[in-house]
């Protein structure tokens, strides 16, 4: 998570700024020298935590269709299916037995903590539920250092699906909170059983994801020790690719926390809904992107669980349609910066409680939806599962669309324009562009922008509603051609309700659009985006 001193500074930064009712886009519209590789049709994935991967999609006898029909709207809109990684916490207690009857059991004491989750062949035909296409990244056990158990799992994971929906394995979740693992004796283990699974399974070509760690990079970069934890470069420098195993390389990031008290008191809304946070943040990965994409390719780096508050969220904060805002620009900015695909972590906080942590049983705050009544509320879907429409529908079914931050930007160095530097919204207006190379303007002008204002506005406000006018007139390449606006809405930041939030003037808290369709066209290239708002427009 992002170290306590970090946020302060940021907080401290922000003092006195006031927000922008204007912005003119600056040109040149070609293609920016900092745009990402073309971006991955599955860009916004999913990480369900293996506990509770039932919960979710239920079974061949009871299919949880609210949760298919919600991955199947996503699926539409680009015709590829968000990926699945089942991991998480619990994969780490996770065992395979053949004889089970049932898909997953999980053993949970009086006190409502988790011991182990073990499963059998049913739970491969739960899997078989998903989205057709669908590809899935499963997590082996590393922590209990039990190699029969990995390959067992392993081998019931290639033997329960198609290979059509295996994508990859991932050894350990998080190893860089236990057994003391340092990139050398972390690899000297995880190479030997890739390479050996790899070899009992028959796999031809790379099919692991390594490190899968958590700890934020050390900040500055040449503090003592930024280069020795445990990473995805650091593992990678140690070895772990040294036999041709290693497909993907993932890190885990949540921006804030309620895992103990001084870390409850600065997961505000404020502070997650604003894109000078979020953006120093992400940066603070960029060496490692870099670095990774130069050994792996295009595709190395994944984000391959986050969430924007970790211990399972924050009441108020994640399950908001500012944490919406939030997953919108966290996606696009983290394109940006070439990270190939980031996978939102649902779940609930069963395992490793700790007596300082806000949340206890459940369902996670930041989840996307509540596919069963819970301790923390009713069936329902949160506000947030719309930015994920926003995205899909951003990057249809193109594979060659390139991103870039147009607004604020970065500097030479690659990371963001801060407030002092540029930036005059205190980090709450954002603008991004969308460049299609397989259309024949490919390089001259984008095909379609995303326009963000994060400015907080809520529902239990009085007053008139503040906007901002974004001037987008140096991205037009036909300014006769009419505009086509389609916007994420809520009445406020503070929305809970997926019934009162709305993506092009539609709603899907029953997991299925309801309303009309709503696309503005207009042929002024001023654009007025009202705060706690974003907005699709297609050039």
């Amino acid at each position: 998570m992002i170290p306590l001193t970090l946020l302060c500074a940021l907080a401290v930064n922000f003092g006195g700024v006031s927000s922008l009712s204007s912005l003119k886009l600056q040109g040149p519209s070609t293609l920016p020298p900092d745009a990402s590789h073309p971006l991955n049709p599955a860009l916004a994935s999913f990480s369900i935590e293996t506990a509770f991967f039932e919960e979710f999609f239920g079974n061949v006898t009871t299919p949880n269709q609210l949760s298919i029909n919600l991955l199947e709207n996503l699926r539409s809109r680009t015709g590829v299916p968000p990926e699945i990684r089942i991991g998480g916490i619990t994969a780490d207690s996770t065992h395979w037995d053949p004889t089970q009857k049932v898909a997953l059991s999980n053993f949970i004491d009086s006190t409502g903590a988790l011991h182990n989750t073990t499963l059998g062949p049913q739970f491969w035909k739960s899997v078989g539920l998903l989205p057709q296409g669908t590809k899935i990244i499963m997590t082996l056990d590393l922590q209990g250092l039990d190699y029969e158990g990995a390959l067992n799992m392993a081998q019931a994971t290639i033997n329960g699906l198609s290979p059509s929906q295996f994508a990859s394995f991932e050894i350990g979740n998080e190893p860089d909170h236990y057994l003391a693992f340092t990139p050398q004796n972390y690899t000297s283990i995880w190479a030997t059983w890739a390479k050996n699974i790899s070899t009992a399974l028959n796999l031809k070509s790379p099919k692991f994801q390594v490190a899968a760690t958590v700890e934020d990079p050390i900040w500055p970069y040449d503090t003592p020790g930024a280069s020795s934890a445990l990473d995805c470069v650091s593992a990678l420098a140690a070895g772990s690719d040294k036999n041709n195993v290693v497909k993907t390389c993932s890190e885990h990031t949540y921006q804030y926390s309620v895992c103990d008290p001084p870390r409850i008191a600065v997961a505000t809304l404020p502070n997650l809904v604003n894109h000078t946070r979020l953006a120093e943040y992400l940066d603070l990965w960029q060496p490692r992107i870099k670095s990774v994409r130069a050994q792996l390719g295009d595709d190395g780096f994944v984000i391959g669980e986050y969430n924007s508050v970790s211990c399972s969220g924050k009441d108020g904060v994640s399950n908001t349609f500012g944490q919406a805002l939030w997953l919108l620009d966290t996606t696009l900015y983290a394109a940006s910066l070439n990270v190939s695909r980031l996978y939102l972590h649902q779940g609930g906080p069963l395992a490793l409680q700790s007596s300082t942590q806000l949340n206890h049983g459940g369902l996670s705050f930041y989840d996307m939806w509540y596919p069963v009544q819970n301790q923390n509320g009713a069936i329902q879907v949160f506000p947030s599962y719309s930015s994920y429409l926003f995205i899909a529908e951003a990057l249809g079914h193109s594979t060659s669309l390139r991103i870039s931050n147009l607004f604020p930007g970065r500097q030479v160095n690659g990371s963001s324009i801060t407030t002092a530097l540029g930036d005059q919204s205190a980090g709450q207006l954002v603008a991004y562009g969308f460049w299609d190379t397989s259309k024949p303007s490919a390089h001259s002008f984008p095909t379609k922008l995303a326009l963000l204002n994060l400015q907080i506005f809520n529902q239990t406000q009085t007053g008139q509603r503040p906007s901002a006018e974004f001037d987008i007139t140096a991205f037009r390449q036909d300014e006769h051609r009419p505009l086509t606006i389609r916007r994420l809405q809520a009445p406020g930041a503070d929305v809970k309700a997926a019934n009162l939030t709305t993506w092009a003037g539609q709603t899907f808290s029953t997991g299925v659009a309801t309303g009309e369709l709503k696309e503005e066209k207009q042929s002024s290239s001023k654009i007025s985006v009202q705060a706690s708002e974003a907005v699709l427009v297609i050039l």
